[in-house]
């Protein structure tokens, strides 16, 4: 996602305008996956070697855009429905819509868990919620020895309204997760895993209104940038991660039945 290939930027407005054209338009998309509400597409690239994109849309019914966007921010409440989530804290704050951020989360057994840092930026526009992000390299937070360190290329979620108490939830992904995985693994993750996480953002959403009047119910600094009270950093301590100056972990020997993935790891 970077401008130039090299640079770390926070995202403008026309950057915010091409993801949305991304993830509404259904050129050069492979459908995957379509049952109960849950739409999963694939695109290959061109380049045999460059991480295919994946893109899912669900409908939640009852839940409106203001709260998914709530509950996709909301760190705190993340804890509550994310059970593939090991860790997730903020690092620091670029603008009042931009930051930095790590995010580690449970792979199934026997395949290593992956992490994150990203720079993630947000933006409302019209009816329409946006988050996207991208890796970024940060000096204090390098790769860990008990994850293996994943790659987003470009991430993100767009939020439409569907009618006056529902929405549209879409949620467009182009990562490289490191390590030699077997075929099996990525078309179980289409098919199966990927989903699975959807419905849950619904149930979440469903749920969140409830959760937030018993938790801290005004603080929103997604919402109201004067109360982040995240440290201040720099784009020059950044630089982008590329995915060739990481460990290559091979799990390509790893057949499905030793691959157990649960409800919760689902």
């Amino acid at each position: 996602m970077s401008r130039g290939g090299e640079v770390v930027y926070i995202p403008d407005d026309s950057d915010f305008y091409t993801f949305r054209d991304q993830c509404e338009s259904q050129e050069g998309w492979h459908s995957q996956y379509n049952k109960a509400g849950v739409t999963v597409w694939s695109q290959m690239q061109e380049d045999s070697k460059t991480v295919q994109k994946i893109k899912m849309q669900i409908a939640c019914r009852d839940v409106t855009p203001e709260t998914l966007y709530d509950v996709l921010h909301d760190t705190c409440y993340r804890k509550k429905w994310d059970s593939n989530m090991i860790e997730t804290y903020d690092i620091g704050r670029l603008t009042v819509n931009a930051d930095v951020g790590y995010y580690s989360w449970r792979c199934p057994s026997p395949l290593k868990n992956r992490d994150f840092v990203t720079l993630r930026s947000w933006l409302p526009l019209g009816n329409d919620y946006m988050i996207i992000n991208y890796s970024v390299k940060h000096p204090k937070y390098p790769p860990r020895k008990d994850f293996v360190r994943a790659v987003s290329l470009q991430t993100g979620y767009l939020i439409k309204a569907a009618d006056s108490q529902g929405s549209i939830l879409y949620y467009l992904t182009q990562v490289d997760p490191r390590g030699s995985l077997p075929k099996w693994v990525v078309n179980k993750a289409s098919q199966y895993v990927a989903p699975k996480a959807m419905k849950k953002i619904y149930k979440a959403g469903l749920k969140y209104p409830e959760w937030k009047r018993k938790h801290n119910p005004n603080f929103k600094p997604w919402v109201y940038p004067e109360q982040n009270t995240l440290p201040s950093i720099s784009l020059a301590e950044l630089s982008l991660q590329h995915a060739d100056s990481l460990e290559n972990i091979d799990e390509s020997s790893l057949t499905e039945d030793r691959v157990r993935i649960s409800d919760e790891e689902a």
